[in-house]
C-alpha cells in the first residue's frame, strides 16, 4: 500500500513507519521534523496550514495516518487553545484534505483518555460517553477530532478508523511520558515527583505492540471502525517510580499534590481487536521498562 504518517517522526510514528516499512508498504513521512532513519521519503508539512496539508497529501494515498498531536497533558493545561488547534483543526484539515485528493482512508490517532467520559467502569468501543463528563481539554480534543472523523465519513464518504491508544512506553519515548520522565530524573540524579499519592494505575502499551496494532488497521475490515489499543496490566504510578529506584539505587521518590482533571482509568477491553485484527498486546511492562532503560543506557 502506499501510506502516508504524519506525525512519522515522532515516538510512536516512527515505531509506526518502522513496521510498515517491515511490512513491504511504501510510506512517506510528513513531519515538521526529520524521520528517524534515511530510506524513507520526507515531506515537511505543518496541518495547521489547509492548503499545504491539501497538496502535500496530493499523492492517491490508500491510508494517511494521522499521529500528530500535542498529546501531553501538562502541555494541553498549559496552552488549551494552541492544543485545540492541533488536535481538532487539524485533524479537519487532514480529513477535507482526504476528501479533495481522494485517498482511501485516514486513520486516527485518539486515546483511551475518552473513556473518561463513560459512567462504567469497565468499556468498550461501544460504551456511551457522557459529554458533561470530558473533565480535560485534552479529552475534549480528542473526542472532537472522533466527531469530525465520523461527520466525514457520513458526509462525505471519507473511511475513517479510530484507534484509542493505551499509554505508550518505550524506546525513542518523549518526556511527559512517566517511566521516560522518571528514567530521566534518575539519571540526571534529581528526585522522582509523583502527582498524588502514586496509587494511581494505568494500562500502559508498549510502542513496538502499539506500531503492530496500527499495521493490522490497515485490514479492509477496520475501515469506519473504532478500536482499542491498549495494555492488560494494572500498573500503578508508584510501580513505575519503584522499578526505576530499583536501577538507580541513589533516586529519591517525592510526592506532591495531584494534578488537576488527572484520567481516571477504565478496564478496558481490547476484544474487539484481538477478534478482528488478530491483535493484542504481548509485552508486559517488566520486559517493555527494561528494554527501555536499556535503550537509555545505550543512548547516552
Amino acid at each position: 500500500m502506499k501510506v502516508g504518517v504524519i506525525g512519522g517522526s515522532g515516538f510512536i510514528g516512527s515505531h509506526l513507519v518502522d513496521k510498515l516499512i517491515d511490512a513491504n508498504h511504501e510510506v512517506t513521512v510528513f513531519d515538521i521534523m526529520s524521520p528517524h532513519r534515511k530510506d524513507v521519503r520526507h515531506v515537511i508539512m505543518d496541518i495547521l496550514d489547509p492548503t499545504r496539508t491539501t497538496l502535500a497529501l496530493a499523492g492517491g494515498y490508500d491510508c494517511i495516518y494521522l499521529l500528530a498531536a500535542v498529546a501531553n497533558v501538562n502541555d494541553v493545561f498549559q496552552i488549551p487553545v494552541e492544543s485545540a488547534h492541533v488536535n481538532i483543526m487539524a485533524v479537519a484539515h487532514v480529513l477535507e484534505a482526504a476528501r479533495r485528493t481522494g485517498a482511501k482512508r485516514v486513520i486516527l490517532a485518539s486515546t483511551t483518555w475518552v473513556y473518561g467520559m463513560a459512567e462504567s467502569q469497565a468499556v468498550d468501543e461501544d460504551t456511551p460517553l457522557t459529554l458533561s463528563r470530558a473533565g480535560h481539554v485534552y479529552t475534549a480534543s480528542k473526542v472532537s477530532a472522533e466527531l469530525l472523523c465520523h461527520a466525514y465519513r457520513d458526509l462525505y464518504k471519507v473511511n475513517t478508523t479510530i484507534l484509542r491508544y493505551g499509554i505508550p512506553y518505550g524506546p525513542r519515548a518523549r518526556m511527559g511520558t512517566a517511566l521516560a520522565t522518571f528514567v530521566s530524573r534518575a539519571i540526571a540524579r534529581k528526585p522522582i515527583t509523583i502527582d498524588g499519592d502514586g496509587s494511581q494505575w494505568r494500562t500502559f502499551v508498549y510502542v513496538e505492540d502499539l506500531a503492530l496494532g496500527n499495521v493490522a488497521a490497515l485490514e479492509e475490515r477496520a475501515a469506519n471502525q473504532t478500536y482499542n489499543l491498549d495494555g492488560s496490566e494494572q500498573v500503578s504510578i508508584r510501580q513505575v517510580a519503584e522499578m526505576v529506584a530499583k536501577v538507580f539505587p541513589e533516586t529519591v521518590i517525592e510526592y506532591r499534590e495531584a494534578r488537576p482533571g488527572d484520567y481516571k482509568p477504565k478496564l478496558v477491553s481490547c476484544n474487539k481487536a484481538l477478534r478482528d485484527l488478530k491483535w493484542q498486546a504481548t509485552t508486559n511492562f517488566e520486559q517493555g521498562g527494561a528494554r527501555y532503560i536499556e535503550w537509555v543506557r545505550m543512548s547516552k
